[in-house]
């Protein structure tokens, strides 16, 4: 689009260097005009009216493809300035959830010993996941239907990018299912294995923060601390694994930080 610009730019340049040819040309012919009968001079002068509009219309025709490359560009740089804030906004959020990690560790300990119910009803959903079958996107109404077609993607299908959005349109519905943690989790799973490790970072906050009870808590704060050493973030690693051990001790994500923290 910038070349297009230039190029109609020089076009224009160059018109306007050709227009000073004709233009004197017509100076002289118009001098010339006054001999000869008056029918020749009458003619004589429009030619040169009419070639005059045609090098009017020429220069019109070149200012108005030049505006019209100045607003393709002008639409251009709003949209990449959009599409920039966005990411930077996401990023703010994931560490903003992040750097509160910390103090809604003590809170999600205290309240730890009421996860036993949920811990029996979520760890028999990833088991059923493949028993369902679903489209991308389809929504039946019925919740443990919906989310199984949509784990069913994953786990029997092999296709991570219609899951990711099938769970992306769970989530959005059914906001109240205990199923978020795990929904969520898996949201930060395909995406970290996609090497979107900011998405998944932010999928995986989403489930210590909101859902601290939850078994998926414990395994989704342990990735945090993977994803930081991914992006060679040693020290906040090393803190978020600490936590996983302080706030989740004799578990298995517990046994695999302090194996992190040792190596």
């Amino acid at each position: 689009m910038i070349s297009n610009f230039r190029l109609h730019t020089l076009g224009l340049s160059l018109l306007i260097g050709v227009a000073a040819v004709p233009a004197a040309h017509a100076q002289a012919s118009i001098s010339s005009a006054g001999s000869g009968s008056t029918e020749d001079r009458v003619t004589t002068l429009e030619r040169i009216s009419n070639a005059q509009s045609q090098l009017l219309q020429q220069l019109q025709q070149q200012l108005n493809d030049t505006q019209s490359d100045i607003d393709s560009l002008r639409g251009e740089i709003q949209q990449n300035s959009y599409q920039l804030n966005q990411v930077v906004e996401r990023q703010k959020q994931l560490y903003q959830q992040i750097d509160t990690l910390s103090s809604s560790g003590a809170a999600a300990s205290a309240t730890s010993s009421g996860s036993s119910d949920n811990s029996q009803q979520a760890s028999t959903t990833d088991q059923s996941a493949s028993d369902a079958a679903g489209q991308v996107g389809t929504q039946t109404g019925d919740v443990n239907k919906d989310y199984n077609a949509a784990v069913d993607l994953v786990l029997k299908q092999n296709k991570p990018d219609d899951a990711m959005a099938a769970l992306q349109a769970w989530v959005k519905k059914y906001p109240d299912s205990t199923y978020q943690p795990n929904a969520n989790y898996w949201l930060g799973q395909l995406y970290y294995n996609k090497g979107q490790k900011d998405d998944a970072a932010y999928y995986f906050a989403t489930v210590v923060k909101k859902y601290p009870k939850s078994p998926k808590s414990a395994e989704a704060l342990l990735k945090i601390g993977t994803i930081m050493k991914d992006k060679n973030q040693l020290d906040k690693a090393k803190s978020v694994w600490q936590q996983v051990i302080q706030l989740y001790p004799n578990t298995p994500s517990a046994k695999a930080a302090q194996k992190a923290l040792a190596e």
